[in-house]
């Protein structure tokens, strides 16, 4: 991997996120992670609505996040890292996505990619990039086109050419590249099958480009990826194809960041509004009482988020203990994966409402000052609305529904 230290020595020292972290954490167990994640989320929720406002990226923030050691939790401990639980790993999603959820939303592809990693890759492989990043480097990602039939008609292209990939295409939705030490793009060989290609950041022909315009998630700078002629030696490219083709939790394990983001957004709406309700809104001419917070009407909504809430998160603590329970076994089967696909898609159906719900009852029952600018409130719903939207929750009823009633198993892929 001598090759690979050299071609990225710059990208080590200089990012397009800035200077890479001198000094990074190693955490060692599930208890330290949490314990970091509350600590983070405390200090990244200071300016946090702010920085949606005013779109400002959180450059200075990325790197406390890299520097706590949090990006690193999921490499397995026979590589120094801490393997936690998937229960700890959403609990950490959830508690970082309460305080920010577009600094939530940066590192979900990023676990994703160090679990492609276990999966597919060789031992000097696995050595050298599990080693990377407990230094702390990040990836981005280059999955999604636009343009296409649909989310797996990829026209980018990998080919061999000796002892390098050449990589081409275009990317979208590219969450996290920006700051990335690493920019892992997803393109098909002559064959039709995937690849990842994990490209340091500063490689010729690979450019980053700032042009997302969402309404929500608007600091997670999830634009344009281009690629041109882009050179990768083959020590850096892993055959993605083989975590679809044979059974693996790496699409449900996809599926419950996701959910575990918009039980974070669901959260802190929440919270919003109890805050806003105790403090600032009025009770309602007819309810006959003295404060917000003792009108009947708003108390029974508050009642109905705080159920809602709570029943999705056990769902997704569920999952997630079925996610663990499986991991367990040393081997992953067919039925495994349809199991975790269901367990993960039932939760992800109630996150994704709860989510929406709570974004949208704030306004309700806070009130009309609530929706003045300057308290930005309407961030957890553009947040909430745009998040949920990298699949259909329409589909996991029928995902849910088919496996139930039918015994049809769920697809095997990033979505399910």
């Amino acid at each position: 991997m001598a090759e690979i230290r050299e071609r990225n020595e710059a990208a080590q020292a200089s990012t397009a996120a800035g200077t890479a972290p001198q000094a990074v954490r190693v955490i060692a167990t599930d208890g330290e992670a949490i314990e970091v994640a509350r600590a983070l989320a405390a200090r990244l929720a200071q300016g946090a609505a702010e920085r949606d406002s005013e779109r400002r990226l959180p450059r200075e923030e990325i790197e406390w996040f890299s520097q706590s050691g949090l990006w690193g939790i999921t490499v397995p401990k026979a590589y120094g890292g801490a393997g936690v639980s998937f229960v700890t790993l959403t609990e950490v999603f959830k508690l970082i996505s309460a305080a920010d959820p577009s600094l939530g939303q940066l590192p979900q592809n990023h676990f994703g990619l160090v679990d492609v990693i276990a999966l597919t890759g060789t031992e000097e492989q696995k050595r050298y990039l599990f080693g990377e990043v407990l230094a702390g480097k990040r990836f981005g990602n280059g999955f999604s086109e636009k343009g296409t039939k649909h989310v797996l008609d990829l026209k980018t292209r990998v080919r061999r050419d000796g002892d390098d990939y050449v990589v081409d295409g275009t990317k979208f939705y590219s969450t996290g590249a920006l700051f990335a030490h690493f920019v892992p793009v997803l393109g098909l060989d002559e064959e039709g099958r995937g690849w990842l290609a994990y490209i340091p950041r500063d490689t010729p022909g690979l450019a980053v480009v700032d042009d997302w315009s969402g309404f929500g998630q608007r600091t997670t700078a999830s634009g344009t990826v281009t690629l041109e002629n882009v050179r990768v030696p083959a020590s850096l490219v892993l055959p993605a194809h083989r975590v679809s083709e044979l059974p693996t939790l790496n699409g449900p394990v996809s599926q419950i960041l996701q959910a575990a983001i918009d039980a974070g957004i669901a959260r802190a709406a929440i919270d919003d509004t109890l805050a806003f309700v105790r403090s600032r809104s009025r009770p309602w001419v007819d309810s006959g009482v003295e404060r917000a917070s003792e009108d009947p009407l708003t108390v029974r909504e508050i009642g109905n988020l705080h159920i809602r809430l709570h029943a999705a998160e056990a769902l997704l603590e569920r999952a997630a203990r079925l996610f663990d329970e499986i991991a367990a076994q040393g081997t992953t089967t067919e039925d495994d994966v349809a199991r975790a696909s269901v367990a993960v898609g039932e939760a992800k159906v109630l996150t994704t409402e709860t989510a929406l719900l709570a974004g949208e009852k704030l306004f309700e029952l806070a009130g009309t000052q609530s929706t003045l600018a300057a308290h930005n409130l309407d961030r957890h719903w553009r947040n909430a609305r745009t998040h949920t939207l990298h699949d259909p929750v329409r589909w996991k009823y029928h995902l849910v529904g088919n496996f139930y009633l039918n015994g049809v198993k769920p697809a095997r892929h990033a979505w399910n």
